[in-house]
């Protein structure tokens, strides 16, 4: 069967320029990938244009506003996700432009379909308290439960994201004083974060346990599966939702109805702002790039103090002052300030 126009671009977008000439991490290319199997997903269902014939000249503005749409109204997909699928086809249609002129109108089209406002997104995050609850639920008699206990304790004490804590190696771990951890972020950039000593404590019993101390497995996942395969996101994901559920339920008042794991870091954040850790030092923690995305937690933080200053009772201003509007010298002499 000979391959499509467009099977043939899309194969050397995904395996050469992305890895290649923009230097993108595997996260990011698989993103990228997932786009367009959906597109073609839904090219096959709702345009009857199987794989096999879809060319470069289906590939318009209009087939891909429709494919967004139905993303929103089909698969339910708000609006942040559209506008993640719709940047991989900006990309994609970018490198087109470079690889074939004769397509640079119909790609300068989809370039111009604009991204989609997003509602502003809270930030979700737990008190001390309520994360010390949380931490406490996975049963510390099995082995599994052991490695659940380490696997939310350092989701929660690296500030790690879900995938960076998936990605992580035995070797990323060192528990010899001082104990730190590597995690590899956003654009294959890595940092070293400290860890507490009790964290690192559970982080020795437990490779020591699992028979993770030689030097030959310092190239194995950190945490594993029942077969020996390294936690995916989604697994890690079902775990930390497990024991919010069962955290949720035996004590709503201190959670949120639904709990993240996006939570923990958000939660670390927040506990170290209120420990009085510098914003500049929580930004290099998080590996956030620009500071302006970590000031977000300062701005919660403020609200949470306002909060607290209007339940106070020890408020001594009185309201109760003369109406300055009817005090004819002063309204004069202020009168006379713009002349």
């Amino acid at each position: 069967m000979k391959p499509t126009d467009f099977g043939y671009y899309l194969t050397g977008f995904l395996s050469k320029h992305l890895p290649g000439t923009v230097g993108l991490s595997p996260n990011t290319i698989m993103s990228y990938r997932d786009t367009f199997s959906i597109f073609l997903e839904f090219c096959s269902e709702n345009r009857n244009i199987t794989p096999d014939r879809l060319s470069l000249d289906n590939l318009n503005r209009k087939l891909v506003e429709e494919y967004l749409e139905w993303l929103e109204k089909t698969r339910k997909c708000i609006a942040a996700t559209r506008n993640v699928r719709l940047s991989a086809f900006h990309s994609f249609c970018r490198y087109l432009q470079m690889e074939l002129p004769d397509y640079i109108h119909q790609a300068q089209q989809i370039l111009s379909i604009p991204v989609k406002r997003t509602k502003k997104i809270s930030v979700e995050y737990i008190t001390l308290d309520a994360m010390k609850f949380l931490l406490g639920k996975p049963d510390k008699t099995t082995k599994e439960g052991r490695r659940d206990i380490v696997l939310v304790s350092l989701l929660y004490d690296s500030g790690a994201r879900v995938q960076e804590l998936a990605d992580l190696k035995v070797g990323n771990i060192r528990t010899t004083f001082p104990p730190t951890v590597k995690l590899t972020g956003k654009g294959n950039k890595s940092r070293i974060v400290p860890l507490m000593k009790p964290m690192a404590e559970l982080l020795k019993q437990y490779l020591k346990e699992n028979s993770l101390t030689e030097p030959y497995t310092f190239d194995y996942p950190l945490f594993s599966n029942r077969s020996k395969n390294k936690l995916t996101r989604a697994g890690i994901t079902y775990i930390v939702r497990k024991y919010a559920s069962a955290a949720i339920k035996d004590a709503p008042e201190l959670f949120p109805d639904k709990l993240s794991p996006h939570c923990f870091r958000h939660s670390k954040a927040i506990h170290l702002l209120q420990s009085g850790v510098n914003l500049v030092y929580i930004r290099d923690f998080l590996g956030h790039v620009d500071i302006q995305t970590t000031e977000i937690y300062a701005r919660i933080d403020g609200e949470m103090k306002r909060k607290a200053l209007e339940k106070s009772s020890n408020n001594v201003v009185s309201d109760n002052l003369p109406a300055w509007q009817n005090n004819a010298g002063l309204m004069n002499w202020l009168k006379s300030l713009g002349k």
